[in-house]
């Protein structure tokens, strides 16, 4: 198993409304696509106004056909438009577990 790790920095002030966004609009949209829902956090400390969405695949081919399908739905690329003016930054990371993770 892999883990996707997306961490979005909103703007200042926009956080809310992306989550919102999220819960009531996106999260539906990319289940349906990507399954395999680990967890959808705000930070505390740390880098703040960040919203992290955390996706299990069984690997990188997985993760490639699963992510070309949602990028092809038309209603998850109006949902794009809504969220892109509220992002300031966005970093991706493939978490690959050690022989020990509880998660493999």
């Amino acid at each position: 198993m892999i883990v996707e790790q997306r961490d979005y920095h909103v703007f200042t002030g926009k956080l809310n409304e992306l989550v919102t966004l999220y819960e009531t609009e996106g999260i539906e949209l990319q289940e349906r696509y990507l399954g395999n829902l680990i967890g959808a956090f705000t930070t505390d400390v740390g880098a703040l106004s960040t919203y992290t969405s955390m996706w299990g695949y069984a690997s990188y081919a997985e993760r490639e056909q699963r992510r070309a399908r949602l990028q092809a739905d038309d209603a998850w690329k109006a949902f794009l438009g809504r969220i892109q003016p509220l992002i300031h930054t966005q970093v991706n990371r493939i978490l690959v577990p050690t022989a020990f993770s509880p998660i493999r």
